[in-house]
């Protein structure tokens, strides 16, 4: 029993040491594969995706699209945010942008305008962005936006973006023949 306590507090401590706290600005495209518990204070533009817990602080400004596993706003943000777990918006939260979420939970004082998609557990793996589906299939995202437009390949349109199920993609690709 002790040696399999000890080990769940190593495993433990190995998650809290994946920890990345940023007070700069900053600006790209940010991906992280593995879980990481990611805290900006500071102004970020670009796109950012994580897995774990992202947190934006309320003095922070973000622009950006966002897709991770659970997101923690206090700050600004402009863009789109894709949440597979859950979406919190703290009191000082303002959100210009669309959500895909599982849980919602808006706190009183919090500004939210856009449209909201919730997904359940099947579709929280299997959503995906314009710029997600142009990168899985190896095509340009300016493409795979007129195939959208045009309802040749299986999407749903949020305001001004797109999100599409990843097994609808990939039964599409599959019946898809090559010119």
């Amino acid at each position: 029993m002790v040696l399999r306590g000890r080990r769940v507090q190593k495993e433990e401590m190995d998650q809290q040491e994946k920890s990345i706290e940023i007070n700069a600005q900053m600006q790209g495209s940010l991906i992280f594969k593995d879980p990481i518990n990611l805290r900006i204070n500071g102004d970020f533009h670009g796109d950012l995706e994580t897995r774990g817990t992202l947190s934006i602080g309320n003095k922070s400004r973000i622009e950006a699209n966002i897709v991770g596993d659970n997101i923690i706003i206090a700050g600004k943000v402009t863009g789109d945010i894709t949440a597979k777990k859950m979406l919190v918006l703290m009191p000082t939260a303002i959100l210009y942008g669309n959500v895909t979420v599982q849980k919602l939970n808006i706190v009183e004082g919090a500004v939210f305008q856009g449209y909201c998609q919730m997904m359940d557990e099947t579709q929280s793996d299997g959503l995906m962005s314009l710029e997600e589906v142009a990168r899985y299939l190896e095509i340009e995202a300016r493409e795979i936006e007129q195939l959208a437009n045009n309802g040749k390949i299986p999407g749903t349109r949020l305001g001004n973006s797109w999100k599409f199920e990843r097994a609808k993609i990939d039964h599409w690709a599959a019946s898809v023949k090559v010119k």
